[in-house]
């Protein structure tokens, strides 16, 4: 029987030397829930951007252990098989972080961020926090921390993952309203495999509010320079601008 293993990360920050000091998933294991939440150092100074965000400092994770050696990396490690299934919202980020530890998965991946563009895609914006309120997931989640033995903090690992299992309930409820019938973890997985096409307009650069079509209609070179020059774009947007500017030849 698959094992579903519900993972979030803390880091020094978002960069390529960054690295993970906070490790928390939760393991839903038929009726079972097991959860481990681990804190770890690393050579990598905290960036003042990251503590902002999560609020962990270097007092916190002083004399802690390296991410491989804590009992999460294991337990993450012995849980890594084709049988299992890891959900991850923006799941590169995480992935990309665990890679630095050496650390690839081979279970089937489930990636919340990616399933709710598909699933919930007039949506103003799909970060996990906003769900949280914009579903009342806060209203509910005391309850399901307490039942789990979570302490519940804002954007701390263990706490985002609390999120993500109440989320991932509902983007189920959504899909089955989609898709009648289907495996939910099925096509869950199938979304995550599958690139999503913005039509909405920009919300940032020299043509916000324009879509991507729009703009390619009359200035493609402008996408093309978004493509060589913005790191930061994610691969749906990579996509659907390459997709725009096959369309447009």
């Amino acid at each position: 029987m698959a094992k579903y293993v519900l993972l979030d990360t803390e880091t020094t920050g978002a960069g390529d030397n960054d690295r993970i000091i906070q490790l928390g998933f939760i393991v839903l294991d038929g009726k079972k829930v097991d959860v481990y939440n681990d804190m770890c150092s690393s050579e990598v100074p905290i960036g003042y951007g990251a503590m902002e965000v999560h609020g962990i400092t270097p007092d916190m994770i002083e004399g802690k252990p390296e991410c491989t050696q804590t009992a999460a990396f294991q337990a993450l490690c012995d849980l890594n098989t084709s049988d299992n299934v890891l959900i991850i919202h923006n799941a590169p980020f995480d992935l990309g972080m665990l890679t630095k530890e050496n650390f690839t998965s081979q279970m089937r991946l489930i990636d919340t961020l990616r399933c709710a563009r598909h699933l919930f895609e007039d949506e103003e914006a799909h970060r996990l926090q906003y769900f949280r309120y914009r579903l009342g997931l806060y209203k509910i989640e005391k309850a399901e921390a307490d039942a789990l033995g979570i302490e519940v903090k804002a954007h701390d690992a263990i706490g985002d993952v609390l999120v993500l299992k109440l989320f991932l309930t509902e983007l189920r409820k959504r899909l089955q309203e989609r898709f009648e019938g289907v495996n939910p973890i099925d096509k869950m997985v199938e979304l995550t495999q599958t690139p999503v096409f913005y039509t909405r307009p920009l919300k940032f650069g020299k043509y916000k509010g324009k879509t991507l079509t729009e703009i390619a209609e009359t200035d493609k070179g402008y996408l093309t320079w978004m493509l060589g020059n913005m790191e930061n774009l994610d691969e749906d947007m990579r996509y659907s601008i390459s997709t725009v500017l096959k369309m447009a030849e």
